[in-house]
């Protein structure tokens, strides 16, 4: 088998399943709960994923216009930004005691909606980087069911599961992000394999704002979730929920609908980058060994 024969079946096969799975395990993961806390708890809702669907996207487009980016990179850091959090963000809410029960909620509501903004977002964004004369689009229709069939299905049959075999399920959930971070490492080494005569070229032009994009949105996240009156641990949620993206969606869209590593280079590259200040920051809590406000287990 050839390497663009291998690079078919991961673009059309692996990859798509995998996200799959990703998903699957993050059904896993919800009960109903998870949604009624919506209406439960509004107000905290509402702010994450004011910052995770417009906060995040505006800071997104500013960066790729004032940063020097080739049209492709750009276009990467808007797939990168139009993409809700994954179970990453969860983790590091868990590990950075924050609030578990709003970062999953948040994760789950965002990536319902973001099957219907994402076409229009980056196909906007295709016609403002690459111009009128690019014929680079995404089918909307096509799109929002191949999102539809990635996302809310294997979403909605994790929470089956998780109804009918509690058990299997909680033992399940662990494997499965193990599973999603191997995924995303194996997938950023397709990418480094594939750009490999353009990789460091790309990463000094697309690091510096992968690493802008990653702070400027955590920070901005956590100070406006405090200023609207969001406790510690609450807004400790938001911060991991816009700073640390679904990457491996990210790569799917530049990957297998758009047929572009270079598109891919990005998130690719942020996948990384948040991996490493979401570190950085949680060794950073636990060393300063604060405790989360009093109502921190608890949205509002």
């Amino acid at each position: 088998m050839s390497g663009e024969e291998l690079a078919g079946i991961i673009k059309v096969q692996v990859i798509p399943w995998s996200l799959f799975l990703i998903m699957l395990g993050m059904g896993l993961s919800l009960i109903p709960d998870d949604f009624r806390r919506v209406l439960k708890y509004p107000r905290a809702v509402v702010v994450g994923l004011g910052c995770q669907l417009l906060l995040l996207p505006i800071i997104g487009f500013a960066l790729a216009n004032l940063m020097p980016l080739s049209p492709e990179l750009a276009v990467g850091v808007m797939l990168l930004a139009v993409c809700p959090g994954g179970t990453t963000s969860n983790l590091f809410a868990h590990l950075g005691r924050g609030d578990v029960a709003l970062s999953v909620t948040l994760t789950a509501v965002a990536s319902i909606i973001t099957v219907f903004t994402i076409p229009f977002i980056v196909n906007a964004s295709l016609l403002y980087f690459l111009g009128e004369t690019s014929t680079l689009t995404l089918p909307v229709g096509r799109t929002i069911l191949t999102l539809v069939l990635l996302t809310i299905v294997p979403i909605s049959l994790g929470m089956l599961i998780r109804n009918w075999r509690p058990a299997f399920a909680i033992r399940a959930e662990p494997h499965v992000k193990r599973f999603a971070i191997l995924v995303l490492a194996g997938l950023i080494a397709l990418i480094i394999f594939q750009q490999r005569d353009v990789v460091i070229d790309h990463l000094i032009a697309a690091g510096p704002v992968s690493l802008v994009l990653n702070i400027s949105t955590m920070a901005a996240g956590f100070v406006i979730a405090r200023w609207l009156r969001l406790n510690r641990a609450q807004s400790l949620s938001v911060t991991f929920e816009v700073g640390l993206q679904n990457s491996s969606l990210a790569i799917l869209l530049a990957v297998s609908l758009l047929q572009s590593y270079e598109m891919s280079t990005t998130p690719a590259i942020y996948s990384m980058v948040m991996f490493a200040t979401a570190g950085l920051l949680v060794y950073w809590l636990n060393r300063k060994g604060d405790t989360p406000d009093a109502t921190g287990s608890q949205a509002q």
